[in-house]
Formats: structure tokens, sequence, C-alpha cells
């Protein structure tokens, strides 16, 4: 495991976004369901979209890279996979290929990840494909990966399923639909977290020439459709830009973020309002989002229900902050790479700062005068390792954060960005 020494540093400068890991995803997904080329410009490129990348791949789509930009063709009818998808730490790519996989022809195909994958829940999505005529289950009989998903079964139906879990759960039988056999009615029990990341899939679906009927995001309707091939270029990501912006905000530097946009529906995007929250200045301009950092000393409540994945790095601007931050709304939070709530809290006490932990999320009494010097554990989940670096760029003494390997899954780039904008972070 590699570990990252981060020194006290101020950020200034430009920085181009990474492409937005979630429409790679579905960009990738959705091109497979239809036999007409489609051509995607600046997917990203990390071990999560590999795997997406590789999972159609299995399933019978033809895909081509050249220069950087990817052709797919898709088909109608999925083959039965040569060998077990890995879809190693994706939790999309779990989600939504289990759901695709219902579409294979005859046989079986078997997805399974790594060990924080074979933690994540999936009962939920087994009982509504099961529901919907899909014969899958959980080979350890957990509701977890590895999954097995026979093939040859005709699709449609109606389904129920909950909404506080994952609204993965919900992008996958909608996508499913797509190419199913009968029209498909979902459901959503209590409410639905995450709701920007549906209406993602709902936005990429409308760009394939597809539809997806929808009362709120309480009941969707979906049939078999005809989509079309498309020339996409993947939007700039803000939930990898999210880091770069509370560097900006911490360091209270002046940094533009390149190639984002909010022109497509982004969960992330939130983290614009939470920097200001806390003092900075942040804006769009034809250049790019721009972050003016300036701490301001606030008591916040934070809800992140539709922003989970905000969760560690806000706690991390929390940390430095002289009031009481809550961030609540976040128990889906716990069923990420790591239990984020209890991962982020042990963490931060390591700091000498008091953190109370809930169901639902945290509560922070933050303390400008932490200085740091201390070692700390990500668990190897991606978006900690990124939060508790950007958090040592504030600290008199730094912080040595371990597991700088994680950030490949998401954004590759993240330590070499950040040293272009003055970061000084050595890794051993």
């Amino acid at each position: 495991m590699k570990t990252a020494l981060v020194s006290c540093s101020k950020v200034e400068g430009a920085v181009e976004a990474p492409p937005s890991k979630s429409y790679t995803h579905r960009a990738f997904a959705i091109a497979t369901l239809t036999s007409e080329k489609t051509t995607i410009h600046n997917p990203l490129i990390s071990r999560d979209t590999i795997a997406t990348i590789t999972a159609s791949q299995m399933l019978g789509a033809t895909i081509r890279e050249k220069g950087g930009v990817y052709e797919v063709v898709g088909l109608h009818r999925f083959r039965t996979p040569d060998n077990v998808i890995d879809v190693m730490n994706s939790g999309t790519t779990l989600r939504l290929y289990t759901g695709l996989s219902t579409l294979v022809e005859k046989g079986y195909t078997v997805l399974t990840g790594d060990e924080s994958i074979r933690r994540r829940p999936m009962a939920a999505l087994l009982q509504s494909l099961n529901e919907i005529g899909a014969e899958c289950w959980s080979t350890k009989q957990n509701g977890a990966a590895p999954v097995v998903v026979k093939g040859g079964n005709r699709i449609g139906g109606a389904t129920t399923i909950k909404g506080t879990e994952s609204s993965q759960y919900v992008s996958s039988l909608l996508v499913t639909g797509l190419n199913a056999h009968d029209q498909i009615t979902v459901h959503v029990k209590d409410e639905l977290v995450s709701k920007p990341y549906v209406e993602a899939t709902i936005q990429m679906v409308k760009l394939f020439g597809g539809q997806i009927d929808r009362k709120g995001f309480e009941i969707f309707r979906t049939w078999p459709q005809t989509l079309h091939g498309i020339d996409f270029t993947v939007p700039g990501d803000f939930s990898s830009a999210a880091f770069i912006a509370a560097a900006a905000h911490l360091t209270q530097g002046r940094v533009i973020v390149k190639n984002v946009s909010e022109t497509l529906p982004q969960a992330d995007s939130k983290i614009v309002e939470i920097v200001k929250r806390y003092g900075s200045d942040a804006y769009f301009t034809d250049d790019g989002l721009v972050i003016e950092g300036g701490r301001r000393h606030v008591d916040a409540d934070v809800v992140l229900t539709d922003s989970p994945d905000l969760l560690p790095v806000t706690a991390a601007i929390a940390a430095v902050n002289d009031g009481v931050t809550r961030i609540r709304g976040v128990a889906h939070a716990r069923l990420k790479e790591s239990d984020r709530i209890s991962t982020v809290a042990s963490e931060i006490r390591k700091l000498n700062i008091e953190v109370e932990e809930h169901d639902d999320g945290l509560t922070i009494h933050g303390s400008s005068k932490t200085a740091g010097g201390v070692a700390v554990d990500t668990y190897g989940d991606h978006r900690l390792f990124m939060a508790f670096t950007v958090l040592g760029l504030a600290l008199e003494k730094g912080l040595a954060v371990k597991g700088a390997e994680s950030a490949d899954v998401s954004y590759p780039g993240f330590l070499t960005d950040l040293k272009a904008l003055g970061a000084k972070i050595t890794v051993i």
C-alpha cells in the first residue's frame, strides 16, 4: 500500500476536470443495447470504467479505441460471457450489468469483484429482477456478489424496490427495460436517494432516442425500444472536481477547474454550494468553475441525500472549520466502498477533533487549530484518500494518507493535478 506524505501548501492555477465516471458508465452501457455505432469522446479511463467497458465486451459488444475515441457497436440480445465478469471495485458496473445480464440469450452469467464489492448489497435488486421474470441469485445466499444470472428468460412486468439503499438499482432496471421483452414498471418504496443519478440515466436514454415515462421519482415505466447510435462527448466530472474545489477552499488559493458545466445533471455539483457556505467564492465563467478560497467559520447543516459521495470531502472541510457541522441524510453512505460514516469519523478523530456518529451522518466540531502530523487510513476507499489528501494541504504538519493507489478507481491523475497546482506531496 502506498502512502502520500502531504505537506502544508497552497494550490493556485488551472486544471482540467477528468471526464465524468457516471456518464462514462452510462454511455457504454446504453451503447451496448444498440446495434448502431456509438462514438464516445473523452471517456474516463479508470479502474471502474475499464470494468464497464470489459463487461460490455463480454456480453458481445464490439468496442474499438483510436486516439482516445471509442466506437461501440452493441446488440439486441447478449451472448453468454466466456468468463466471469469481474467488476473490480465498481458498484455501478455490478448493478447495471447484473440487470443487463438478464438479457443474455442462454447460459449463465457470473458477476463478482473485489472484497469491497462482495460486501455491497444486491438483495433488493436481485429480488426485483426475479419479480420481472429473471432468475438470479447470490452464490453465498447473503444478498451480495458473486451473483449468478440465468439467461433465456422473458423479462417484463412490475416490481417494487426500496429507494433508500441505492439509486443504481433503479438505473439498472430502467436500462434493462429498454431491451426487455415486455413493459417494465418500477415502483419506488420510500424516498429515493441520489436522485440526480437516476436523472442522469434518463437524460442519457433520451440522447440515444429512448424514452422513460415517470411520475416524479416514485413510478417509472420503460419498454422495449429501438435505440440509435450517437456521437457523445463525456462531460467533466463534478465528483472529481469537488476535491480540487475543496483544495482551493482549504488552502485559500484560486483555482479554475476547466471542462465542468451544469448542462447535464450531476449530483456532486453541490460542492459549489458547500464551499460557498464555508466562505469561498465559486462561480462559472467561460473558462470553467472558478474557486477563490476564503474560509469563514460557521455552523452548518449539510444534507447530502442526493450527493452521498460528497460526505468525505465535506467532512474534510468541516474538520478545520471553527463551528459545528451536521452532515445528514447519508445513511446509504455506509454501503459504499467502505462504511463512509464510520471510517471518516474514526480518521478525523485522529486529529483530536470531536466527531459524533449518527445513523445517517456525522456531527463534526471542527477546529482550525488542528495541526495534523498523523497518519490516516483510507480503507482502500478512493474518496477517503482524496478527501484526506486535500485536508492535509491545510494542516501545519500535513498528513500521511495511506492508500494512494486507490485514486485510480475514479481519478487516476489526482495527485499529478494537485502537484501541478503547487501541492507538496510525496508518495512512498
